[in-house]
């Protein structure tokens, strides 16, 4: 039977020599255990800085502007008890989501004897990232900001400076929630304030000039309204990704690859780290461990472009069909 040049291109693939592994530079030597993850990017550090700066912006005005100022001590005591712990909650669930390895794949891995212990068998490919030169799992991209593949990256988010894959889609997902409680109680809290100080004088209800005041509230007012849209989009569309079990590189590219798509539930309790429990809500609590990657996880099953079109595939269409995985998707 003659081959296609399809065919001919994929015998070439599966040889360890495609690859031009002796290009790769070899792994850096690992870290001691525990090495906090942190990625050096300007931007994303300057993003976190104003991240923390915002919310201490609104544990100021909230405490010394609208609360403490307050005669009604019930009042104070509880809305103060509820937004600290919700502040405390926002900022923890944002420093997991920032120092956590998002699922980083090994760097430089892509060396002739590593290829060739996979033991790549006929219709089987393995795909390098020409960019960190390691060999690339199913459903990992690259993140040209932390300069590795990330498995399962949804996307780079400047403002927990760091990637939203695998390890850490659980802090993001819980960062996003407090930080619209948070906004969404000062919003209420401002509002109850306003009312307040309309009925009364304006010289008794804060401890501030009535026009310090007021400029205070306004900003604290826009920064929540403005948070409470941001975050609760971001939230809903990483829950819409966690039940759809498809990641939002994915859904942009919409991939029609053929691949097995777990249950929504089974999705959610891997993702928030088992059965429903008040630790679903604990940024201290991790995620499911993630089962190690074997030798079958590197390794892709090529499908038979024969059987769904006639189209023949060169060998540069094929060079761009594997490039088009290295991709960047940031926050707007």
């Amino acid at each position: 039977m003659m081959l296609l040049p399809t065919h001919h291109f994929r015998d070439i693939e599966r040889k360890p020599e495609y690859l031009q592994p002796e290009k790769c530079v070899p792994p850096p030597h690992p870290g001691p255990v525990g090495t906090m993850w942190f990625i050096r990017d300007g931007c994303g550090i300057a993003c976190a800085i104003v991240t923390w700066f915002l919310v201490l912006y609104a544990e100021f005005v909230v405490l010394f502007v609208m609360l403490i100022p307050s005669r009604d001590y019930v009042y104070s005591i509880i809305n103060g008890i509820v937004f600290n712990l919700l502040a405390f909650l926002a900022l923890a669930s944002h420093c997991r989501a920032m120092l956590t390895d998002p699922g980083a794949v090994p760097k430089g891995n892509a060396t002739k004897e590593f290829i060739e212990s996979l033991q790549l068998k006929p219709g089987q490919v393995v795909y390098k990232c020409p960019k960190c030169c390691s060999i690339k799992p199913d459903r990992a991209h690259h993140c040209s900001v932390c300069k590795r593949c990330i498995r399962k990256m949804d996307h780079h988010c400047p403002w927990v400076n760091n990637c939203v894959g695998e390890n850490n889609q659980k802090y993001f997902v819980l960062f996003t929630m407090y930080i619209a409680l948070i906004s969404l109680h000062a919003l209420i809290m401002v509002g109850f304030h306003f009312l307040h100080c309309f009925e009364e004088d304006w010289t008794k209800c804060s401890s501030f000039s009535p026009p310090t005041t007021v400029i205070l509230l306004i900003l604290l007012c826009f920064e929540g309204l403005l948070f409470l849209i941001f975050t609760s989009v971001m939230f809903g569309t990483q829950v819409h990704s966690i039940c759809t079990d498809e990641t939002g590189i994915e859904r942009l590219k919409r991939k029609h690859q053929p691949r097995e798509r777990r249950g929504s539930w089974k999705s959610v309790k891997e993702t928030f780290g088992g059965d429903f429990s008040l630790n679903w809500f604990n940024p201290f609590s991790g995620p499911c461990d993630p089962e190690p990657l074997s030798d079958r996880d590197w390794v892709r099953q090529a499908a038979s472009l024969s059987e769904t079109d006639n189209t023949e595939t060169t060998e540069e269409q094929s060079e761009e069909r594997k490039d088009e995985d290295s991709v960047e998707v940031t926050d707007e």
